[in-house]
């Protein structure tokens, strides 16, 4: 009997379209995100004379008062931004909440219009009100008041603080509403007095929210370029002299421009690596109740709470009251002159030299365009695709938030300035810089949509004969079509106003709207500032006020 050796054939493992995606999408990030933060983090810890491993930066870095007065400035930036925001957004996120008063509905959303404006614009603002020449701090020197210097802490601090503290309230408002109200009625009911049940029972449950937000502050304020470039005087950040680094270093030693980058990578992923712990180790869990019905203000605290309004309102809107008066303002040189109005400004900005609106314009079309693809595919596969390939994606996709926009446009440039790609001096690297900005935050819309979208709703359309990529453009990609307009629009929003990057990136011919705003503050030509900034929020407004009004969009996240 003869034996037959069976040997049968391995069947071929099939390598599925979305595994090849995310292996794309994931070499996109390489050489956008790792590659150049590699790059980067050579160039800090090599001798350029030799070419060896050299600590010698990082020494400088410790031993020159310099970086470490500006590395302490930082800190302390953040930490006061983070407690004035705190001060600020916490208490009105709970009297929005819990209280209903007249003015209710604008105290609500006027907030939400420091997320809109840029904040070159918001610096320009209140630099020409409490600026050296500026109207109120004139109009108060004229009856013998005087302000300190809006140059330096001051004004940092009163402009980073009005302009995030929004943040913490849209966070705040969220955790609070979702609070089951039965916990508080039984803290009351066994004798708790109000105060006795918001520090026992409240604060804890909110202080998850409350960490959460005020690190996001804090990385915001160290991230944060236009505000200490433009008021930050004498007292140098790790933003703003890693900038002024970056320009005396051009063609030359890229060490120290390295180093602080790296510094100020290393803070921020400090900070997101605790405030990650934190939340673990400190979570609530709880089931989905009522909210507390909100208490209606009558008499002398309906007064009070609509004059907060009143206040609000006209903080929320002085800054793009300020920079349209500016707009329309004539102006000798760089000296206003308030009451006289004129069309000049805008007919210069319009018609003369109209290449920086031209190229905000494309510059946000292209990452848009590229971001918002790019999100609904990145988003579909953490969701929905849980493998090896994804879950390395899932890491680095998120890896930008901590790297601000002046590291990255450095980052970008050591690693494309020469060799096989070059990218340095054109366009592309500009946009580059823009999507890689944007993207984990559309990605993190486009998810959130994903989650309420059940698998068997896909599922039934597989087993019905239709192929999974055809399934996902036939019956997942309709329903997250609002996630992915609100997206596209926060993209295109955020991507006309960014400067960090854009300000080592940009070469002659290719400056944008916030570019030629920074360079006009900077020359005192605060009226042609102005004028840019108008148009900046027209293109700004325009879609947002389309995607609330019309397309019934939640932007900003405020009905959640």
């Amino acid at each position: 009997m003869t034996a037959i050796a069976l040997n049968p054939t391995k069947p071929k493992r099939h390598i599925g379209t979305w595994t090849v995606l995310a292996a794309i999408c994931l070499m996109v990030l390489i050489a956008l995100v790792l590659w150049p933060l590699a790059t980067l983090f050579h160039q800090s810890a090599i001798d350029p004379q030799t070419g060896r491993l050299s600590l010698n930066g990082f020494k400088t870095f410790f031993a020159d008062p310099t970086y470490t007065t500006a590395f302490m400035n930082t800190i302390r930036l953040g930490v006061t931004s983070m407690i004035g925001t705190l001060m600020l957004g916490a208490p009105l996120a709970y009297v929005v909440a819990r209280y209903d008063f007249p003015g209710k509905s604008i105290v609500a959303l006027l907030p939400l219009a420091t997320i809109v404006l840029p904040d070159i614009i918001v610096s320009q603002a209140w630099l020409m009100l409490l600026g050296n020449n500026g109207i109120v701090r004139l109009a108060l020197e004229d009856i013998g008041i005087w302000l300190p210097s809006f140059y330096g802490w001051f004004g940092m601090s009163f402009v980073l603080i009005l302009n995030d503290y929004t943040y913490v309230y849209l966070g705040m408002l969220a955790a609070i509403k979702a609070i089951d109200g039965t916990i508080e009625e039984a803290a009351v009911n066994l004798g708790a007095s109000n105060i006795r049940r918001a520090l026992t029972v409240t604060l804890p449950v909110l202080l998850p929210a409350l960490t959460i937000n005020a690190m996001i502050v804090f990385t915001l304020a160290v991230d944060n370029f236009s505000i200490p470039m433009i008021l930050g005087g004498r007292v140098d950040v790790l933003s703003s002299l890693t900038y002024t680094t970056f320009l005396s270093e051009m063609g030359g030693d890229p060490v120290m421009q390295s180093v602080l980058a790296v510094a100020s990578v290393a803070l921020v992923g400090f900070v997101l690596f605790v405030q990650k712990r934190l939340v673990e180790r400190k979570t609530y869990h709880m089931q989905q109740g009522r909210a507390p019905m909100p208490i209606k203000a009558q008499g002398l605290p309906a007064i009070i709470l609509t004059g907060m309004a009143v206040l609000f309102v006209a903080f929320s809107m002085t800054p793009a009251a300020i920079v349209i008066l500016g707009a329309f303002t004539k102006a000798s040189g760089p000296v206003m002159q308030y009451g006289q109005f004129t069309l000049e400004n805008l007919e210069r900005a319009l018609r003369y030299a109209p290449e920086p609106i031209l190229n905000s314009l494309m510059l946000a079309s292209v990452a848009t365009i590229a971001g918002t693809c790019f999100a609904i595919v990145v988003s579909y596969l953490i969701v929905k695709k849980r493998r090896p390939v994804v879950t390395a994606l899932d890491y680095v996709v998120m890896l930008p938030l901590a790297i601000s926009g002046t590291v990255l446009g450095i980052a970008l440039i050591q690693t494309y300035n020469s060799g096989y790609i070059v990218l340095t001096g054109t366009w592309v690297i500009m946009a580059a810089a823009y999507f890689v900005r944007k993207v984990p935050f559309s990605i993190r819309s486009a998810s959130a949509s994903l989650y309420s979208i059940p698998d068997s709703i896909e599922e039934a359309s597989i087993n019905l004969g239709v192929p999974p990529i055809q399934s996902f453009f036939k019956v997942v990609l309709p329903l997250m079509k609002p996630a992915i307009l609100a997206a596209a629009i926060l993209m295109w929003v955020t991507s006309l106003a960014e400067i960090s990057a854009t300000i080592v990136l940009y070469y002659g011919g290719m400056e944008t709207m916030p570019i030629q705003m920074f360079r006009q503050i900077d020359a005192g030509f605060l009226h042609t500032a102005s004028a840019y900034g108008v148009i900046l929020m027209v293109v700004i407004l325009v879609p947002v006020y389309t995607a609330v009004r019309f397309l019934k969009l939640d932007l900003f996240g405020a009905n959640r």
